[in-house]
């Protein structure tokens, strides 16, 4: 499985604002204190910042962070980085974590299916197994 752009700067954006979370307490979130911008983010990770705008869109759609719009907008979590994993990530902004083999024209006759099938159940086993805050550590 490759995993597109999309999928990688989410993430990477994603763990930016888990360790940004970490390193402040709740009560300051809830003041907004520590809302990191789009423009941060696009800068110190070197993610395009039109792309990462469209990619915010979703996860803020998702219900994966939480958004202030305007001159002093930005992000954080909408959750505690222990309660979102790669896979909540990865999955919405690929649309899939899986190889579908009823694409294919011979997934009738496929004697590999088994193959994918089990490399798509460790692929899913693995990403929902890390959480940001793993990946944060």
């Amino acid at each position: 499985m490759k995993i597109s752009k999309r999928a990688e700067y989410g993430l990477s954006a994603m763990v930016f604002l888990a360790r940004n979370a970490s390193r402040n307490n709740a009560s300051e979130l809830a003041k907004n204190k520590h809302i990191i911008s789009i423009r941060e983010i696009s800068n110190t990770e070197g993610i395009p910042f039109s792309f990462l705008s469209k990619i915010f869109g979703d996860l803020e759609k998702a219900k994966l962070v939480k958004g202030k719009h305007g001159a002093n907008g930005g992000y954080v979590l909408a959750k505690d980085s222990k309660k979102i994993t790669a896979k909540d990530v990865v999955e919405l902004l690929e649309n899939t974590t899986s190889v579908d083999c009823r694409l294919c024209g011979k997934s009738k006759k496929c004697l590999t299916k088994n193959v994918w099938r089990k490399i798509d159940l460790a692929i899913e086993k693995t990403l929902k197994n890390i959480t940001l805050q793993d990946l944060i550590k």
